[in-house]
């Protein structure tokens, strides 16, 4: 495919996107459709839709409407392409742009559509962030990196960087946790990489692998991952100490992988259902990763940003104050209770848990930290909860 043709497919999906359809299976559809696309192609089309979702409102303000075309010409006016390149009406490239469309766009002066962030979201932004609240922004509006995480069951940080490099993947230490790699090139190479199919490494953003590495873990412990979803955090606590080690999801299907995963990673990790979690005995640990805007992963799924609203986010509050007063009652007496989110908004994080604390003033606040979207990685908080003795 020609650049030009890159772009066109891009406008198609995005106006497949805007019509509701998730990005993800938009893109897929269209690789389905379009078996001339190579490797490269498909890598290409999906970089300029998720850099189109992360901009949406700038890119919108810059290309003169929030359309698929609108967005791409928002999105080359800012890396400074030679348009008439690219929209030439050649071959598979899109049509020539009009007069309007030349004059049509400008840089927006509203900070909120500057900085991709929905109005009513902002000023959110603002109350949690601070000064901050630019620059978390601005860090939303670019691509995440690329981070894997080390299985020190398996080896050490210095053996998965050079088996990685066997496979033509550069990787160099991450400062945000003592697991972490950053990948700075041959990303897409990983899953088929020896390092990663033998267990070596996962893929793990490096926040994430930071908050399960404060984790009080001891040999011996009885420990529940109660939101699991796909079980990244289970895999990263089992490679840190010999654990009783159970993982519970109310959507089951979410856990589907983790089996082979487990395996892969030589971990022993039980699964268990809603009512089997009912008669299970106390766990001396319980995490909470709980579902949540996503806020401080937002540059992985930009479209999540735009479809939250302020009834969403209200309905994920409920659900989180809920999931933390039941993984209370599952907690040992003298055990710690663990709520993570991958948010940086204070409804989720610091509000939710100080509301829980005066609703359950025998619990304390023993860690809390958060960790900020500036810094290399995901935002993401977290807090242990102890009983008073």
């Amino acid at each position: 495919m020609t650049p030009a043709a890159r772009v066109q497919a891009a406008i198609e999906i995005l106006d497949d996107v805007q019509a509701g359809i998730p990005a993800e299976q938009a893109l897929t559809r269209w690789a389905r459709q379009s078996r001339y696309a190579g490797s490269g192609d498909r890598a290409a089309v999906r970089d300029h839709v998720f850099s189109a979702l992360r901009c949406l409102r700038s890119f919108a303000s810059l290309g003169g409407a929030a359309t698929g075309r609108g967005l791409m010409i928002g999105l080359l006016k800012n890396q400074s392409a030679d348009l008439d390149s690219l929209f030439s009406d050649v071959g598979y490239a899109p049509a020539a742009l009009s007069d309007e469309e030349r004059a049509l766009g400008q840089v927006s002066t509203n900070a909120a559509e500057r900085l991709d962030v929905p109005d009513w979201l902002w000023p959110l932004f603002q109350s949690a962030l601070g000064d901050d609240a630019e620059a978390a922004a601005t860090a939303l509006q670019h691509r995440a990196p690329v981070h894997c995480r080390v299985n020190l069951a398996k080896g050490d940080v210095d053996t998965a960087i050079a088996q990685m490099a066997e496979d033509g993947i550069t990787s160099v230490a991450h400062p945000t946790s003592r697991t972490a790699l950053i990948v700075t090139q041959g990303n897409r190479r990983i899953r088929q990489s020896s390092a990663y199919k033998s267990g070596l490494v996962e893929l793990q953003d490096a926040g994430s692998q930071s908050v399960v590495n404060a984790l009080p873990l001891k040999d011996g412990m009885r420990v529940l991952d109660y939101c699991a979803g796909g079980g990244g955090k289970a895999l990263a606590m089992a490679a840190r100490a010999q654990l009783e080690l159970y993982a519970h999801d109310t959507a089951p299907q979410r856990m589907k992988d983790l089996p082979e995963r487990a395996t892969r990673a030589g971990a022993q990790i039980s699964m268990l259902t809603t009512e089997e979690l009912s008669d299970a005995e106390l766990f001396d640990l319980v995490l909470c990763d709980a579902p949540c805007s996503g806020s401080g992963s937002w540059r992985r799924a930009p479209q999540a940003k735009w479809s939250l609203t302020p009834e969403r986010l209200q309905e994920l509050i409920d659900i989180q104050s809920d999931i933390l007063q039941k993984a209370a009652v599952l907690t040992a007496a003298d055990g710690v209770l663990v709520y993570v989110t991958c948010s940086i908004l204070r409804e989720e994080n610091v509000d939710l848990v100080n509301r829980f604390l005066a609703a359950n003033p025998n619990w304390n606040i023993a860690y809390q930290i958060t960790l900020p979207v500036t810094e290399g990685s995901d935002g993401f908080f977290t807090t242990h909860l102890t009983r008073s003795s």
